[in-house]
């Protein structure tokens, strides 16, 4: 399928970007600036697109973030440190941005004769992200099918919905995907914070999937606290 890949520059949507382009055929990636702290992540999905020869849009819908106010990522509110699954990680959902993000990029892939919309939501992001669950693709499918009736017929495609984080480190390494070159941090600082929900998302992964780690972190050991208290509450 012709696919377009929305790609944050993460590790999850670079890894997406490598499968659609081993896949399928790769039209392109698309990028959003939405206000987030940490717009880092955009240069390293342009290192993907170069990487794999392929275009990279960049859209600028960063006059919304004040809009989408009350998200540590897009409000002056700290990043809140530990596991994606503590119930302080709700600082970090920005209201609606994968309907946001996926309605323009549908609109992009109309134009450009694309079969497919990519985007890396997976089964970790289901404790805190109502925009990241099955129910919601699902539903979101049925709009697009509607809203694009007799114009396209674009399918929305998340292979790593019901997979763990371990499982796209798995999946990426035997891709090859250069991991030092994705971007998780939501602290957007020189390197990654070891702290935030993503980071100590993405460290668990790299032990969990028996994979080699190459990013540098500012506290590598905390994950382990986080990953405790997490499991304590029942939640991971």
């Amino acid at each position: 399928m012709k696919t377009i890949v929305v790609c944050s520059g993460g590790l999850d949507s670079v890894t997406l970007a490598h499968k659609v382009a081993a896949e399928n055929r790769l039209l392109g990636l698309v990028s959003f600036l939405y206000g987030q702290r940490h717009k880092k992540e955009i240069d390293y999905a342009a290192q993907c697109a170069d990487r794999l020869g392929t275009a990279h849009l960049k859209i600028d819908i960063s006059h919304l973030g004040p809009l989408l106010s009350g998200s540590a990522l897009t409000d002056a509110i700290p990043v809140p440190d530990g596991h994606y699954a503590e119930e302080t990680m709700k600082l970090t959902v920005v209201p609606n941005r994968n309907a946001i993000m996926l309605a323009i990029a549908y609109g992009i892939g109309a134009a450009r004769g694309a079969e497919a919309v990519a985007m890396a939501v997976h089964g970790g992001d289901h404790f805190i992200y109502p925009d990241c669950r099955p129910g919601f693709l699902a539903a979101f499918q049925s709009m697009q099918d509607l809203a694009l009736a007799g114009l396209a017929q674009i399918k929305l495609y998340t292979p790593f919905v019901t997979s763990t984080k371990a499982d796209i480190v798995t999946a990426g390494h035997r891709l090859a995907v250069p991991f030092e070159a994705t971007w998780s941090c939501y602290k957007g600082g020189a390197i990654h914070c070891g702290r935030c929900g993503t980071c100590v998302e993405r460290i668990e992964a790299f032990a969990l999937a028996g994979v080699a780690d190459p990013t540098e972190y500012a506290d590598d050991h905390y994950w382990r606290e986080a990953v405790a208290r997490a499991k304590m509450d029942g939640v991971a």
